[in-house]
């Protein structure tokens, strides 16, 4: 399979997952080639033409020739130098024939631009129910920390590596979260686990998260009882990173009881306390495993390829995948 195929069905899945759903995601690409129509040579600089296809920053082949063949990937959550070294290592000393690496937490570009991404999240809070003014007014505050935080950062490691060892790769983030976000709010409204205890042993059903419970990192609750009624569910598994953590009031004036998503801040856990919602951790690097799974699966529905997992990923396909 060709590695911008990849790529390209990687994007294609994100959108059909997407919480904003296609139509209107399918907007903001139109806004960004008319955009991309006014700019002049100078601002093109700094353009890219993927942005006409591909809506999430997060996601982008980072090194290596787009129309390559790639039959065997490594894949991990986090892809750092020393992952692609292994790689490397891998294929000189045992032959394995590793010609892709694939990350799901954004490198090079796709990470300096992660902030650009959490806007979907303004969209998710409206659909449960909060005033669109406030959510895009704390997330505005949020995304200007996030970037600030990542402005200084060395982001090419990893992307130097690969390229010098003449490997390719890439990062699907936001696709693959999209992917999780959309299984579990699907599967908590057909399921409709009643309390707490019933929706961990719904997800300890699925095998990523049954698996993450075997290395003492499966879902926990941290906010509320196991007794607890789960009432309205809000799943937070796509946008980038941790939004707004003052929202948690609005949260609980939309109506919205149970909040569950991968991980979450001690200060938006107190806030969150404070709002009386229950909060359950589905787990970080078990969602990140399911969406890239979820992600794979839709990739691969006319031919397959061969994975070699690292850094938290086990490949999982679907028929192993029916809670």
């Amino acid at each position: 399979m060709k590695i911008e195929t990849i790529y390209r069905r990687a994007v294609a899945a994100g959108i059909a997952n997407d919480p904003r759903g296609p139509e209107a995601v399918g907007k903001l690409l139109e806004e960004e080639k008319a955009k991309a129509e006014k700019m002049t040579a100078d601002e093109k600089d700094a353009w890219e033409a993927d942005r006409l296809f591909n809506p999430y920053a997060d996601t982008r082949i980072l090194a290596g020739d787009p129309a390559a063949e790639a039959r065997k990937a490594i894949v991990g959550i986090d892809m750092d130098a020393s992952e692609v070294l292994l790689a490397h290592t891998l294929n000189r000393d045992r032959a394995a024939g590793i010609d892709l690496v694939i990350a799901h937490h954004p490198q090079g570009t796709a990470l300096a631009r992660l902030a650009e991404v959490m806007r979907v999240q303004a969209d998710m809070l409206a659909l449960m129910g909060v005033g669109i003014s406030v959510a895009e007014q704390l997330l505005e505050k949020r995304m200007g920390e996030v970037e600030r935080r990542l402005l200084p950062g060395n982001h090419g490691r990893s992307v130097d590596a690969a390229r010098l060892l003449g490997l390719p790769l890439m990062c699907l983030h936001t696709p693959a979260d999209n992917c999780v976000n959309t299984f579990l709010d699907r599967l908590f409204t057909r399921d409709k686990p009643a309390r707490l205890k019933d929706l961990i042993e719904l997800l300890r059903k699925i095998p990523e998260y049954r698996a993450a419970a075997g290395r003492n990192a499966g879902p926990r609750i941290v906010s509320g009882a196991e007794s607890a009624r789960c009432g309205r569910i809000s799943v937070e598994m796509t946008g980038g990173t941790e939004g707004a953590r003052t929202i948690y009031d609005s949260y609980a004036a939309a109506g919205v009881s149970t909040i569950v998503s991968m991980h979450i801040s001690e200060e938006a856990l107190e806030n969150a306390k404070k709002a009386n919602l229950n909060i359950v951790l589905a787990g970080h690097l078990s969602s990140d495993t399911l969406g890239l799974n979820l992600l794979f699966d839709e990739i691969e529905r006319e031919e397959r390829l061969e994975f070699v997992g690292v850094s938290g990923f086990v490949r999982t396909r679907a028929a192993e995948r029916r809670p």
